[in-house]
């Protein structure tokens, strides 16, 4: 039995000016997962890079579905404490659809074998 896919809210942020501004938007952000059934799985944890260089901090929210996540992020509450971050730290903030529960990997690559002729 296949379930609807989950969807996540990943932002990556890097010299951030801790002050007001952004102890404000972290009280703030909660209230307006409720809506969108939206929850933490990352916040501020540190990270180890094993490839590459991400020295800013994670964040990920996850939510029932990707349209759940892009419906919050547009939300008019997400929207008026937004500056409270954007004005106070390099933000990169992105919106992705995860695997339904049961996904394999070989699922993915026998659509690409088909898509190139290859049984």
């Amino acid at each position: 039995m296949s379930t609807a896919a989950p969807g996540y809210v990943i932002g990556y942020l890097e010299n951030v000016d801790v002050g007001p501004e952004i102890i404000e938007y972290i009280e703030r952000i909660e209230g307006t997962f409720e809506p969108y059934r939206g929850h933490w799985l990352v916040h501020n944890m540190p990270h180890v890079n094993h490839e590459g260089n991400l020295p800013g901090n994670i964040i990920v929210i996850g939510f029932p579905s990707v349209t759940a996540a892009r419906e919050w992020f547009a939300s008019e509450p997400y929207q008026q404490i937004a500056p409270l971050r954007t004005e106070h730290a390099e933000s990169i903030v992105l919106s992705v659809e995860g695997v339904p529960e049961g996904y394999r990997g070989a699922d993915t690559t026998a659509k690409m074998r088909a898509s190139l002729g290859a049984d």
